[in-house]
């Protein structure tokens, strides 16, 4: 019996291993917050390198082929990065991969820190409900704010409440759902 289950551990892939990513079996960091905070960090992280690769890939598919779809798509300009179309194909490169690494870890961050501020909130409080996820959601709005490029007062404080209200609302409509 015990030999039988040695066989099925050796016979384990790597698509087994990521199906059961899911369920915690990546990261064994010693306590359950930090298992959580590592976790969320990698998955959103991962989610933010798609997202900023099929981002670019969007902008350079409309500009090959002549559509302008407006100059204001997410805020800010639709050319992100200027270095992308560079000398060189290295320093397009070099542009995309340190733009992907900063969507890295700003999803990344926000995941974490997110993931981390509802559990030890619900640890300390003793219950899971919308002011938990009000208050990690204005932190987390808060520190995503201080990533970018501008840091005022009346954008970290507009994140805070975006990041409060979009947490509350999801808290809530979870049970309704």
């Amino acid at each position: 019996m015990e030999g039988r289950t040695t066989s099925t551990l050796d016979n384990r892939s790597f698509l087994d291993d990521f199906r059961s990513f899911d369920k915690g079996g990546f990261f064994d960091l010693g306590h359950p917050l930090l298992n959580r905070i590592t976790e969320s960090f990698v998955k959103a992280a991962g989610i933010g390198a798609i997202q900023a690769v099929t981002r670019e890939a969007y902008f350079t598919a409309l500009e090959g082929t002549g559509f302008e779809s407006g100059d204001n798509v997410t805020g800010s300009k639709k050319q992100r990065l200027p270095d992308l179309r560079g000398e060189t194909n290295r320093k397009s490169l070099e542009a995309l991969v340190k733009h992907t690494g900063k969507e890295c870890l700003q999803w990344g961050l926000a995941a974490g820190v997110y993931s981390g501020l509802t559990y030890g909130l619900k640890e300390a409080r003793g219950a899971h409900d919308w002011k938990n996820s009000a208050v990690a959601g204005a932190l987390t709005g808060v520190a995503l704010a201080l990533t970018t490029n501008d840091q005022s007062h009346e954008q970290i404080v507009q994140s805070a409440i975006t990041g409060a209200a979009i947490s509350t609302a999801a808290n809530v409509l979870s049970g309704i759902f």
